[in-house]
């Protein structure tokens, strides 16, 4: 399968550009990504790691 697309591919004029976008788009989001992890404060990690056992949350939702 993966040699009819690159054979496919291939034939197409310009087509390495798609994959170099497509490599940059994902590089820039894991950047991105890894920058607002690192940039949160304790307190907002230690919030968003209390969520799965809020108990409040829990109790609302069970209806």
């Amino acid at each position: 399968m993966f040699t009819f697309i690159k054979q496919y591919a291939e034939k197409i004029n310009g087509a390495h550009i798609y994959a170099y976008i497509s490599l940059f788009i994902f590089l820039v989001f894991f950047i991105v990504l890894l920058i607002l992890v690192k940039k949160m404060s304790k307190e907002r990690v230690k919030e968003l790691s209390n969520i799965p056992f809020d108990k409040e949350e829990l109790n609302n939702s069970i209806i």
